[in-house]
């Protein structure tokens, strides 16, 4: 039917945030894009902005680039892809009734919850490396300061002194 890592592939970030493209999750749904999207219209007390929204022109642009979707010269998109947030993805199981979109909805949410766990892991680890790095600074800024205060209790030196070593 479909693989987690699939899956996964399909995720992409705009806007700041995790979606999916209408035409990737019609694939999943095992249907046709204009059916799935024809429902979300039919239903889009549904889909806020933070579910569900229309790429622009250039964002559409910047993602064929990414992924190699053909141009509408080619019989590729006419119109510009919707797409979804976990939320809208969520919202989709209830204005797509299959089995199918049940089954592919869940597998949708566990990757999306894994995901974020990643990113809870990734601020912790980054967390703890900014603390490391202040710590070290803390202690290179006390290495210095005390290297400075000894350079000027130093004596100086005379330069008429005789030097010590091979005379050049």
């Amino acid at each position: 039917m479909f693989k987690i890592q699939n899956i996964e592939e399909m995720i992409y970030m705009i806007r700041g945030q995790k979606v999916m493209l209408d035409s990737d999750l019609a694939k999943l749904y095992g249907v046709q894009t204009s059916q799935l999207n024809r429902q979300v219209r039919r239903n889009l007390i549904r889909f806020p902005e933070d579910f569900m929204f229309e790429l622009t022109v250039e964002e559409y642009e910047n993602l064929k680039c990414q992924i190699g979707t053909s141009s509408s010269d080619h019989g590729g998109r006419r119109k510009q892809p919707l797409v979804f947030t976990e939320n809208g993805v969520a919202m989709l199981s209830s204005v797509l009734k299959s089995d199918q979109a049940a089954l592919v909805n869940i597998a949708i949410m566990m990757i999306f919850t894994k995901l974020r766990s990643f990113l809870m892991l990734e601020k912790e680890l980054t967390d703890r490396m900014d603390g490391i790095e202040s710590g070290a600074n803390k202690v290179f800024k006390i290495v210095f300061e005390r290297l400075d205060n000894l350079e000027e209790k130093l004596p100086s030196h005379d330069k008429g002194r005789k030097r010590i070593g091979l005379k050049d």
